[in-house]
């Protein structure tokens, strides 16, 4: 699995913490404002919105906080305007960052997410700069729960997934952004454990981290996972399961 999979399986685990401090809800609601104005409030007819709702509801964000949501967003409800913008930078070791965020204030959200990079000892780029490295995939991730992962990437290959990882327990089930409802169905019709199931940027090429630049890598993506308005934060940065464990320990 890449450090990024690996970092997210640890988010995964951290959800409860990032609830406390008031984040995670008000993240899993710009998601849905977001998919809603772009798609519609249905979500039978929105690809994008099942994704959020579904993911609000698996961290046990009341009904009526979604519900609040999309009325906002198909206009049943008063807000400002959110924007989504996305930010590219370079990180410890010249690794790439693409940082995502949702904001109604765009001069606030830059000067929050330059800083982080800056006190991080990276850098913002231009647009493009690194963007060019990554795909745009659909990622699920699965536990095993016993079943043979061998079996299980047959079933996610059958059901027309391009690659699947296998790192301990987890499995990584990668598909083309299009096929990825379908093949985390047919997972589940399998009786397959999905843990997770998002649109992701997947890098084409990694750089494997010593320790001090791995750990210098995870405070900063972090510190910007921490900003209230970044939403997901993507890199190409490899480190071993003993930073990963030494740094969450």
């Amino acid at each position: 699995m890449s450090g990024h999979s690996k970092w997210s399986s640890i988010k995964r685990q951290k959800g409860v913490a990032d609830a406390q401090r008031g984040q995670l809800f008000t993240k899993l609601s710009k998601e849905i404002i977001i998919a809603a104005k772009q798609g519609g409030g249905d979500p039978a007819a929105n690809f994008r919105l099942r994704l959020a709702v579904q993911k609000a509801r698996d961290n046990n964000m009341p009904a009526e906080n979604i519900d609040r949501a999309v009325k906002r967003a198909v206009g049943g409800g008063e807000g400002t305007e959110l924007f989504e913008i996305t930010y590219e930078g370079y990180g410890p070791a010249g690794t790439a960052v693409i940082v995502e965020v949702t904001t109604d204030n765009r001069n606030r959200t830059v000067a929050e997410v330059r800083n982080v990079f800056a006190r991080a000892g990276g850098s913002l780029g231009e647009s493009g700069s690194v963007s060019w490295n990554f795909d745009s995939r659909g990622v699920i991730s699965v536990v095993a729960n016993g079943k043979d992962p061998d079996e299980v990437a047959l079933y996610a290959i059958d059901a027309g997934a391009e690659d699947v990882s296998v790192g301990g327990d987890t499995i990584e089930v990668y598909t083309v952004p299009t096929d990825l409802e379908k093949v985390k169905k047919a997972l589940e019709d399998q009786q397959v454990t999905v843990e997770s199931a998002e649109s992701a940027r997947v890098p084409k090429t990694t750089v494997q981290l010593d320790e001090k630049s791995a750990i210098q890598m995870l405070r900063l993506v972090e510190k910007l996972e921490a900003l209230d308005d970044v939403q997901k934060v993507y890199f190409n940065a490899e480190f071993s399961d003993d930073v990963l464990a030494s740094y969450t320990s």
